[in-house]
């Protein structure tokens, strides 16, 4: 006689940057091993792929790739599946690093919060529409969790940045016609952004560091010294620390 199957509930979320809504079910023992594993790894590539693999297992509306979501929709997913499938509440270490007579106070300080506390930070200056010259403007799109798994093969700084630029590109425009990256070989789009003066350069480059943030701000009060700590908790690693 074959074992009786537990139903697992259903939730919803609509992600903050794409606005998809979103249906899906909290992990399994066997999803939260691995991705326990991944974590204690300390190792980014590990860690990526484990959260790809159980967020396309736990997702359960239809035609939602998790590679084509930006990666802010993606980390703020993971948070409220994790908050879903073990609980809302996550407690961190941290070490106090407050200077007594000249040296570090290395106390060992807990704090705990609510996952769902957790917001997605916007940036007004992050500007979409970038104006290279009075005629040529190029449209930017939030880089997709898909380029996580390509820069990996990229050896340098340089290379990881006009990879990333190159894939966040939605169109150009010159004034009368738009030329969509899709549409144009991506050595054109490549050669068309190294072909930009430093200046013009700077202004792509400001979009990207503009880029909405997971942002949670805990403060906590050393037992041991009683100096007060702000701690400002960005990008998904630092909410499992």
């Amino acid at each position: 006689m074959a074992l009786p199957k537990i139903d697992s509930p259903t939730y919803e979320l609509t992600l903050p940057l794409s606005k998809k809504t979103i249906r899906f079910r909290p992990f399994l023992v066997k999803e939260q091993k691995n991705l326990m594993m991944a974590m204690e790894s300390d190792d980014s590539e590990t860690i990526e792929r484990n959260v790809r693999q159980v967020l396309t297992n736990c997702t359960i509306t239809d035609n939602i790739d998790i590679d084509k979501l930006p990666v802010i929709d993606v980390e703020f997913y993971f948070l409220h599946l994790r908050a879903r499938s073990v609980g809302e509440v996550v407690e961190n270490n941290y070490v106090c690093t407050n200077q007594v007579n000249g040296e570090q106070c290395g106390n060992k300080m807990k704090s705990s919060f609510n996952i769902l506390d957790v917001q997605v930070e916007m940036n007004p200056e992050n500007k979409d529409v970038i104006q290279l010259t009075d005629k040529i403007s190029i449209k930017l799109h939030y880089p997709e969790f898909s380029i996580v798994e390509k820069l990996k093969k990229k050896k340098t700084a340089v290379d990881v940045a006009f990879e990333i630029i190159v894939d966040s590109i939605e169109y150009i425009f010159d004034g009368e016609q738009y030329y969509y990256a899709n549409e144009t070989p991506r050595e054109e789009t490549m050669a068309f952004i190294e072909s930009l003066n430093q200046e013009q350069f700077a202004k792509l480059e400001a979009f990207f560091e503009t880029l909405p943030k997971l942002n949670k701000k805990l403060d906590i009060k050393c037992s041991k010294c009683g100096f007060d700590h702000s701690i400002d908790m960005e990008g998904l690693e630092s909410f499992f620390g």
